[in-house]
């Protein structure tokens, strides 16, 4: 009885230990989100930088990154971010006037994340000069 008991607790450290392993991704920006605040069109460019740092302890890769048609992906990773290296992914908001609310998908191999799925959000308001 003792080597059931034993058996099935080593059974149980290990797996909450395998669920814990891999790649993970953490923003640095509140709640993956980038607030452009109130910008006016023309003075403002519509780039920002989300930022990120694997916190796992396998490399990660952002294998896609699906955004709406008012943003445009101008820089992600190519090569596998390191455990404990940190990188960035830029965006370009296309300036139209109005309010921002917008999410742009990252997919991963990171196991923080639901199928590793990362939603990044941008808001604020483009004000016409």
């Amino acid at each position: 009885m003792k080597r059931i008991a034993t058996f099935i607790v080593m059974l149980m450290t290990s797996s909450i230990g395998f669920a814990q392993s891999g790649s993970k991704i953490e923003f640095h920006q509140a709640e993956n989100t980038i607030d452009y605040g109130k910008i006016y069109k023309h003075s403002d460019n519509g780039i920002r930088e989300f930022t990120f740092t694997n916190t796992g302890n396998a490399p990660l890769t952002i294998m896609a990154i699906q955004s709406t048609a008012s943003c445009t992906v101008t820089y992600k990773p190519s090569q596998p971010i390191l455990p404990g290296k940190s990188d960035r992914i830029e965006i370009k908001y296309n300036m139209v006037p109005g309010p921002i609310r917008k999410t742009i998908t990252v997919e991963t191999n990171a196991t923080n994340y639901e199928e590793g799925r990362v939603p990044l959000k941008i808001k604020g308001e483009v004000i016409s000069n």
